[in-house]
């Protein structure tokens, strides 16, 4: 097995489109051939829009795919190449539900759904504060990889680069930092991600499991009742 340069596509139904108008371009030289070959032609073409116009309803669904790595390998048979690709998928709502998934196959556009079908199954919910950022700092690792995430204030934006960048785009955070060392292997990265966005909890969900008002918590930073309580009602998770 030998690994190639990867694809590079900007969104899942893009790679996919790009996959199908290089197989209608292979099977122009087949339509020409008599009555048989333009009856195939025209049943391929009637495919190739039932498969786009299912590509739309599925984003239609307000599910924002992001696709982050497509990886060809080949294998060497005889009589010439096996090609295969592996696509790796970042899926979220924009309100702070996210996942990820991978995907093998053949062809582009079906590693690509595997991929989707992955992340959608494996969508986890992370707790926003005020809806555009982490409520505290996080760190995560897997293998190689390390990464660091930290709030911001508001107008930061996401500083963050790769793969990372899919994931916050996808959760709807707006402002955030993070830094990653060790690897840019964005397989590591995606799950050193998100094992450090699965531990973060937020005011509400600490109040609840120690018994207490989220009020109490918040005044402890030495802020006054008056504004404890104002923060307290400000927290939406």
């Amino acid at each position: 097995m030998t690994n190639e340069a990867p694809a590079v596509a900007d969104t899942p139904s893009e790679a996919a489109a790009n996959q199908d108008a290089a197989q209608g371009a292979e099977g122009q030289p087949r339509r020409g051939r008599g009555g048989r070959g333009g009856r195939d032609g025209g049943g391929r073409g009637r495919g190739r829009d039932d498969r786009r116009g299912n590509r739309r309803e599925e984003e239609d669904d307000g599910i924002i795919e992001k696709l982050v790595h497509i990886n060809r390998v080949s294998k060497t048979v005889k009589g010439g190449k096996r090609f295969g690709f592996a696509a790796l998928v970042v899926v979220g709502d924009g309100s702070g539900r996210v996942g990820f998934g991978h995907g093998k196959a053949r062809e582009v556009p079906e590693a690509i759904t595997k991929a989707t079908a992955a992340a959608r199954k494996k969508m986890i919910r992370v707790p926003l504060k005020e809806g555009r950022t982490l409520h505290h700092d996080g760190n995560g690792r897997f293998g190689a990889g390390k990464v660091t995430l930290r709030t911001a204030p508001p107008g930061t934006g996401i500083i963050a680069g790769g793969p990372m960048r899919a994931v916050f785009e996808s959760l709807g955070v707006a402002d955030v930092v993070t830094k990653s060392v060790g690897t840019s292997n964005p397989y590591n990265m995606i799950r050193a991600t998100f094992a450090a966005l699965q531990d973060q909890t937020s005011p509400k969900s600490v109040a609840q499991r120690r018994g207490k008002k989220i009020a109490d918590l918040l005044g402890r930073g030495g802020a006054s009742e008056a504004e404890a309580e104002a923060d307290a009602a400000a927290i939406a998770e």
